[in-house]
C-alpha cells in the first residue's frame, strides 16, 4: 500500500502534520507522537450472492463517485505463450457489447463530464469512472454489461492489436531505460512469470487472437473472481440496491480458483547486467532486490522495510542523498522505493544518476558503502521516528483524494489483504523498532538477492535511430502498465 500512497502524493514537506522530529533533536524531547491514523476508517463492505465484493468508501465532501471493478487477474497469470493477453483484453473491454456497441460506453462517460480508464498490472487489471454520484448506477449498469457480453470479432480486434504494439513501441522498444527494466526483472526472476513484462513480448503479442481474447475474458472475467470500489457522495444504504440491481444479476460463470505461480529458487550469484545505447544521454544506475511484500512478509517485515525504503533514499533527508549529493558529490539524483503491493514477492529499488565525468563503478561502490554501513549499525532512533512520521502523514494526505483511497483499497483486495489489514497498515509502521529496520535490511539487502543493472551511452552507430511511435485510441489505449 505505501508504494501507491507515495506514487500518487509525493509529499515534499511534512513537518507540519505529525510533529516530525527535526536533526540535531533527540527522540526522546519530539513532541509525543499522535495516534497512527487509520486509513478509510468509515470503510463497510458485503458480497452479492454471486459472490462478488464490494466495498463503499464514504467521502461527502463533493457529489461526485469514483466507481472502480478490479479483476483479480493480471499479466502473471496468462497462458505460457500468450503474453500481454490481460493488457489486450483490457483494450478490448473498450469494443462494445451488443446493448452498447461502438464504444458507446466511453462516448456516455464523456457527455456526463466524467472520466474514465483502466490499467493492467502483473497481479490485476482494474477499470474505473469519476461522475456525478446521480450517475453511479448507470455505471454500475455498463460495467455490469460489459462484465458478461462483451462483444468480440476479428474486425475490431485486429486494429487494437496494432494500438498494443504501437504502445509496446513507444513505452519499451524506443525506450533504453524500459529495455533494461525488462532484463532486470528475467534476471531476478528466474522462475516466476514476474519476468515477463505485463505488456507482452512483441514476438506473442503478435500473435494474439480473438480466441485468446475470449478464453481470457470467459475464465477470469467473472463477478466472483471481481471487486467493486465506490468511493464518493455514498452510503452503503445507497449503494447495496444499485449493485444487487445490476452486478446482482450477473451470473458467475468460471471458478478461477486460488492463483498458484511456479516461485523462484534462491540465488546463490550476484547478477549484473548493463545496456548501452546511443539514444542514452545521461547513464544510470540501479539495483533491485526481491524482497517479501505485504503480502507475502512475515509480521512486521513489510513495514521495517517500508522505513529502510525512505531511511535510504526517501527525499533529501535520506542517507544515499545526503552523502552522495551533498557530501561527496557524486550524483546528481539518488533515491529508494519499494514495490510492497504485489501478490507474491515485491521489489526494493536503489537508484542513482551520476554527475558528469563520474563513472558507474564509483557510484556503485559509494552505494554499497552506504547500505553495509546501515546493514551493519542500523538506523538511529531518530532516523525512524522520522520516517515513520513522514510516511504516516503520506498515509492522512491520501484519504485526501476519493480516488487514491479507492485505489489503494482496490489493490490491497486485489493481492488478497484483508480492509483491517489494509486500514492498520499506519499503526503497524507506528510500532516498527529500529532493531526491526536494522534486521529487515540485513536480511533482504543482501548481492545474491540483487541484480544490479547500468545504462551507458554507445558511440553512434552510423545507423538511422528508429523513430518513436504513438499508440493511437481511446480509454484502454493509456491504461497504466508496470
Amino acid at each position: 500500500m505505501s508504494r501507491i500512497i507515495r506514487r500518487i502524493v509525493r509529499i515534499a514537506a511534512v513537518a507540519t502534520v505529525l510533529a516530525v522530529p527535526l536533526a540535531g533533536v533527540r527522540a526522546e524531547e519530539a513532541k509525543p507522537a499522535r495516534a497512527a491514523p487509520v486509513i478509510g476508517a468509515a470503510v463497510s463492505s458485503f458480497e452479492l450472492a454471486n459472490g462478488m465484493r464490494v466495498v463503499v468508501i464514504p467521502d461527502r465532501r463533493a457529489p461526485v463517485v469514483t466507481h472502480m471493478v478490479w479483476y483479480r487477474v493480471g499479466a502473471a497469470d496468462e497462458p505460457a505463450g500468450r503474453s500481454g493477453i490481460a493488457h489486450y483484453l483490457e483494450h478490448l473491454m473498450f469494443k462494445g457489447t451488443p446493448a452498447h456497441p461502438g464504444g458507446e460506453f466511453s462516448k456516455i462517460v464523456s457527455k456526463l463530464g466524467g472520466q474514465e480508464n483502466a490499467f493492467t498490472s502483473s497481479d490485476y487489471t482494474a477499470y474505473y469512472q469519476r461522475v456525478a454520484k446521480e450517475h453511479l448506477g448507470l455505471m454500475m449498469e455498463l460495467e455490469a454489461d460489459r462484465m458478461q457480453n462483451l462483444a468480440l470479432d476479428p474486425a475490431t480486434a485486429a486494429p487494437e492489436l496494432k494500438v498494443v504494439l504501437e504502445e509496446r513501441s513507444m513505452r519499451t522498444d524506443n525506450d533504453p531505460s524500459a529495455k533494461l527494466g525488462e532484463a532486470v526483472d528475467a534476471a531476478l526472476h528466474p522462475n516466476h512469470p514476474y519476468r515477463i513484462p505485463v505488456i507482452g513480448w512483441r514476438s506473442e503479442i503478435e500473435k494474439l487472437t480473438v480466441k485468446d481474447a475470449i478464453a481470457f475474458y470467459d475464465r477470469f472475467y467473472t463477478p466472483n473472481n471481481a471487486i467493486l470500489i465506490v468511493a464518493g457522495d455514498v452510503d452503503e444504504a445507497t449503494v447495496r440496491p444499485l449493485a444487487e440491481a445490476t452486478y446482482g444479476k450477473v451470473a458467475r460463470r468460471a471458478e478461477p480458483g486460488e492463483r498458484m505461480r511456479p516461485q523462484d529458487p534462491d540465488s546463490v550469484v550476484t547478477r549484473a547486467i548493463a545496456l548501452a545505447d546511443e539514444r542514452v544521454t545521461q547513464p544510470s544506475w540501479r539495483r533491485v532486490w526481491q524482497v517479501p511484500s505485504s503480502r507475502t512478509a512475515a509480521a512486521g517485515e513489510s513495514e521495517a522495510l517500508d522505513l529502510v525504503t525512505d531511511i535510504l533514499g526517501g527525499g533529501a533527508t535520506s542517507r544515499l542523498y545526503r552523502e552522495l549529493v551533498v557530501d561527496k558529490q557524486l550524483v546528481a539524483q539518488t533515491g529508494a522505493y519499494y514495490q510492497s503491493t504485489a501478490l507474491d514477492q515485491g521489489k526494493l529499488v536503489v537508484y542513482a544518476v551520476p554527475r558528469d565525468g563520474v563513472a558507474l563503478a564509483d557510484v556503485a561502490k559509494a552505494v554499497d558503502e552506504v547500505i553495509a554501513r546501515f546493514t551493519r549499525e542500523g538506523p538511529s532512533a531518530e532516523e525512524v521516528a522520522h520516517a515513520t512520521n513522514k510516511v504516516l502523514a503520506e498515509a492522512i494526505r491520501s484519504q485526501d483524494n476519493q480516488a487514491t483511497l479507492a485505489r489503494i483499497f482496490g489493490e490491497g483486495l486485489a493481492i488478497g489483504q484483508t480492509i483491517s489489514e489494509i486500514q492498520t497498515w499506519p499503526a503497524r509502521i507506528r510500532a516498527t523498532a529500529p532493531e526491526t529496520v536494522k534486521a529487515a535490511a540485513a536480511t533482504w539487502l543482501t548481492p545474491e538477492r540483487a541484480v544490479t543493472a547500468e545504462l551507458r551511452t554507445a558511440p553512434p552507430s552510423g545507423k538511422p535511430l528508429p523513430k518513436l511511435s504513438f499508440p493511437m485510441g481511446g480509454p484502454g489505449a493509456g491504461g497504466a502498465i508496470r
